[in-house]
């Protein structure tokens, strides 16, 4: 196959669009090659509630990134690449595993390197109609043209919306490009997926849910991105303000970037949800 047919051959699978050949072992930005790799893997209660319900959320985190945030709490598998490689049988079985165990969802941590091997490991199971809502776990930094390709593995979007200044986007996530694409991403989601849905027990099977962290010292970058959203999506979709911002891994030594969120920051933004 050529990259006309496997995107692995010429990868540009993210906005970076680096064209590299991962079958021959070549890696480009995220440093992620033919074999998925995944840090950990199992029940997951700390999303949102609609998606971790009684049972928890399947999720996997699959390890390297498209971006580099110096705040990034998953750092050792998402920059570091700590994590261990697996064939597509096995892949197979964990995501097989996760839903005998009752998850509510598989939840694709971090998905996009690593999209095609993920199509191939479930498709066995659709197959033998093992199939769950798919949550597509994203930065947001993605190409429209690889969510339309893979369309079939996104029932839940759980996409961020990070930043507001493409300066912001580019210090505090070497994110050039960040917040065009985020923002088509959303839209795109928003589109084919619409506004969450629910079940009786208040169990997430479709829709939109868009995370906002408030970051120290621009929390005026949240506030626009709400506005936006009211703009160009409407208040009907599910927003998430989180305010856990830890100055953690290359943060600690940044000015600025090394504090914690304070209340009124935080607050800001809140008043801003209830203004919308």
């Amino acid at each position: 196959m050529n990259g006309a047919t496997d995107p692995l051959a010429a990868c540009r699978l993210c906005p970076r669009r680096c064209g590299v050949n991962r079958r021959i072992g070549q890696t480009g930005y995220c440093g992620a090659a033919a074999h998925p790799r995944i840090f950990r893997h199992g029940p997951h209660f700390g999303e949102e509630p609609p998606l971790t319900g009684a049972k928890g959320s399947g999720a996997i985190f699959f390890s390297h990134c498209t971006l580099r945030c110096l705040y990034c709490q998953n750092y050792p598998w998402s920059q570091l690449h700590e994590g261990e490689d697996y064939d597509i049988p096995r892949l197979t079985a964990i995501f097989g595993a996760l839903a005998e165990q009752g998850c509510h969802n598989w939840n694709l941590v971090s998905p996009t390197p690593w999209l095609p091997q993920i199509r191939a490991a479930l498709t066995p199971l659709f197959r033998a109609g093992v199939r769950i809502p798919i949550i597509y776990n994203t930065s947001g930094f993605e190409a429209t043209e690889t969510l339309a390709a893979y369309a079939d593995l996104i029932d839940i979007a759980l996409v961020d919306l990070r930043y507001a200044s493409e300066e912001t986007a580019r210090e505090g996530s070497d994110g050039a490009g960040y917040v065009a694409a985020a923002r088509a991403c959303v839209e795109w989601f928003w589109k084919h997926l619409g506004p969450l849905r629910t079940d009786a027990a208040e169990r997430a099977s479709r829709g939109t849910i868009c995370r906002l962290l408030v970051l120290p010292g621009r929390a005026h970058e949240a506030v626009a991105s709400l506005r936006w959203l009211a703009d160009r999506v409407g208040t009907a979709v599910h927003v998430s303000v989180m305010s856990q911002y830890t100055p953690v891994y290359r943060a600690t030594a940044r000015p600025a970037w090394n504090r914690a969120l304070t209340a009124d920051e935080y607050g800001a933004v809140t008043d801003t949800v209830g203004e919308l």
